[in-house]
């Protein structure tokens, strides 16, 4: 070879080498600690990641934390709500509510400082029982689709927060089943479609342009419930899973032709469970102590074949916090309450089934209620689960934040940490590089969860110490000896009646024993010692009576209303004084403002006790006026008058305790 060709070709050898090296230095560049090579950083787009399955690909996570704790990133007050957390580059996006009202907030990943917030409605069960957005947003090309309570849809720029389209599919489409606790089923985007369970007539599910919103699809005329639209592929064929109220559902997701439909139940249900998909198997969970049942999904061009049942079990009941398949098993808390309590963590066991038989591998749990997190019984709880680097993350109702290792044989905690307590959380977790992102309704932080030497050293954090924790306590436990087993449910006439009876037998007792004392001194004490006995015994007996009723009967005996009552009559009282002539003095409005403080009372504590439908007997008072203003003109001084006066409170007491329930029946 002629000596210029040869030096050529070892320049030739010299510029590859040094290209493969830059190539390969860029590569090592380009790959952060917290990804494998080779893996696009895709961040966590929807409420269950990149795949809707809740695995992130994420590696080098600690393998246990120190014992104060993972280190805290930042921590900050954000407002009511469930929707979880996602998250793209150095930003991280949810909605909450405040008493402004409803918003897409938009943070700085490291630091939690708003970058942008989008208000789009007003505040949603502000002081209910389940206040704020449920569903969380999807990000796609740089656009951020999100759903409000109301099924008002939008379309955000990701980067500056402007709004692109919004229209409320809920209205338009005439949607059901899946409104009763407001809307909550998180959009998904697949492509340029944005995937929606609706429920209307031609609309049990909608599929919107992603660009414009405007409607690319709607099939179907069931009603929906509450679990997101889940995108398969069945042997190339682009599918999507609707689990509907009473039916499961695939159409084809270009076209939105039904291909298969399942009879699931009827009458009332809800499903608000991801289903878990692995070619060909869809494996499908309900609360009601339903269980759980894996399904087989029909070959590609054979839309007549049935979905074949491989399994059935009550094992492994889902409501609003959803498990995981890793590998070839399923980890998830098996519900054993009908449905998710919001007044205490909820009972139930934490379980390991195999994917394909349902057969259990390992437990954890006693199944009884944990009444509270300052007790430490151990057990996980209900949770929602992130799979990352063969872990389990896992934030529990209670806030604790645990950490498992997939281990099909045994349950094996590695750590665990109170990071956000005070207040049930359903909101599952996401991690992004290294963090997870966790909230309740007062608060929102990120948790360091990667191995320490990968904590960035400029990075300021905190210890959870540092942070107010306020411990959740189950008053529930305490107060109701007995709960409401279905609290979704409408209270039966049986139990109106039997309400009524046990309520109106106490405050007769209550009248009746007043009049030992009464009887007892001359005539002219008689009567305001009789009405301060009696209205001291009732309302005691009222307030002690739901507790001790129910523990007796082994029944729910609900007998706050006669407190609401006996608080009702000094107003009866003092309208009598002021309707004869006499002038309203600043006296006068102190019983006022005693029922009324008496009545928010009422409303929170049965709020917090997850008591839905007895806030109606606030609506009492207009039912008791005929007889309680009759009754407060009876002059009391002699028995005969007192006779009358019993009659007529117990009449007064009956519309009264009428009224709330008239209420509930004009309401549901």
């Amino acid at each position: 070879m002629l000596p210029w060709l040869r030096l050529a070709a070892q320049c030739q050898g010299i510029f590859a080498a040094a290209i493969v090296c830059l190539a390969c230095t860029v590569q090592a560049e380009e790959t952060p600690w917290y990804l494998p090579p080779g893996v696009v950083d895709a961040g966590w787009p929807s409420v269950r990641g990149v795949h809707h399955d809740a695995h992130s690909p994420e590696v080098n996570l600690a393998e246990s934390w120190p014992e104060e704790g993972p280190p805290v990133l930042w921590t900050r007050e954000l407002g009511q709500g469930y929707s979880a957390f996602v998250a793209a580059g150095d930003r991280v996006y949810t909605q909450a509510q405040n008493l402004q009202g409803q918003s897409v907030y938009c943070l700085e990943a490291r630091t939690g400082k708003t970058v942008w917030s989008h208000w789009y409605d007003w505040p949603y069960e502000l002081a209910g029982v389940y206040p704020g957005p449920r569903a969380t947003p999807a990000l796609s090309r740089g656009r951020l689709v999100f759903a409000g309570p109301s099924g008002l849809i939008g379309c955000l720029d990701a980067r500056t927060g402007r709004e692109l389209w919004s229209r409320n599919v809920v209205v338009e489409f005439q949607g059901e089943g899946g409104t009763g606790f407001g809307y909550a089923c998180s959009p998904t985007i697949v492509e340029d479609l944005v995937l929606l369970p609706v429920g209307g007539p031609q609309a049990s599910l909608v599929a919107l342009s992603l660009i414009d919103g405007k409607t690319v699809w709607s099939a179907g005329n069931r009603p929906a419930s509450y679990s997101p639209v889940l995108p398969i592929v069945r042997q190339g064929q682009l599918l999507v899973v609707g689990y509907l109220e009473n039916a499961l559902v695939l159409h084809d997701m270009r076209t939105g032709e039904l291909l298969h439909e399942l009879e699931l139940s009827q009458g009332y249900d809800e499903h608000s469970a991801w289903p878990i998909y692995r070619e060909p198997y869809l494996w499908l969970s309900a609360p009601f102590q339903s269980g759980s049942q894996l399904l087989e999904i029909p070959a590609e061009g054979n839309p007549q074949a049935a979905l074949r049942s491989v399994w059935r079990s009550r094992a492994l009941s889902n409501d609003v916090l959803s498990s995981v398949l890793v590998q070839d098993q399923l980890y998830g808390f098996d519900l054993f309450d009908p449905q998710a309590k919001t007044q205490r963590p909820s009972r139930g066991k934490f379980r390991c089934l195999d994917f394909l038989t349902g057969q259990e591998r390992w437990e954890q749990g006693s199944g009884r209620p944990h009444r509270s997190n300052n007790e430490t019984s151990g057990e996980i709880g209900q949770a929602g689960i992130v799979v990352a680097d063969g872990k389990l993350i896992l934030l529990n109702e209670q806030g604790d934040l645990i950490l498992l290792r997939v281990n099909p044989e045994h349950c094996e905690i590695l750590a665990r940490s109170a990071v956000l307590t005070g207040e049930l959380t359903w909101t599952p977790p996401i991690l992004h590089r290294g963090c997870v992102y966790l909230r309740n309704h007062y608060r929102a932080l990120s948790v360091f969860v990667g191995k320490p030497e990968f904590l960035s050293a400029d990075q300021s954090t905190l210890k959870l110490s540092e942070i107010p924790q306020p411990r959740y306590f189950d008053w529930a436990g305490r107060v109701l000896s007995v709960e409401p087993e279905y609290a979704f449910d409408l209270p039966s006439r049986a139990w109106f009646c039997n309400w009524l009876l046990w309520s109106s037998g106490l405050l007769l007792a209550s009248l009746l024993l007043a009049l030992i004392p009464a009887f007892s001194v001359r005539s002219v004490s008689r009567k305001s010692i009789w009405i301060v006995g009696y209205r001291s015994l009732a309302f005691v007996a009222g307030a002690l009576g739901t507790t001790w009723l129910s523990h007796w009967t082994g029944d729910f005996v609900f007998t706050w209303p006669v407190c609401l009552y006996v608080a009702f009559e000094p107003i009866l009282a003092r309208v009598q004084l002021c309707s004869g002539g006499k002038r309203a003095g600043w006296l006068d409005r102190i019983p006022v403002l005693c029922y009324l403080g008496l009545s928010v009372f009422y409303f929170l504590l049965c709020r917090r006790l997850g008591l839905l439908f007895e806030w109606a007997f606030l609506a009492g008072p207009l039912g008791a006026l005929p007889f309680g203003l009759w009754e407060s003109r009876v002059m009391k001084e002699t028995f005969s008058g007192i006779l009358c006066s019993i009659v007529l409170k117990l009449l007064a007491y009956t519309c009264f305790f009428a009224s709330g329930v008239l209420v509930l029946w004009l309401r549901y």
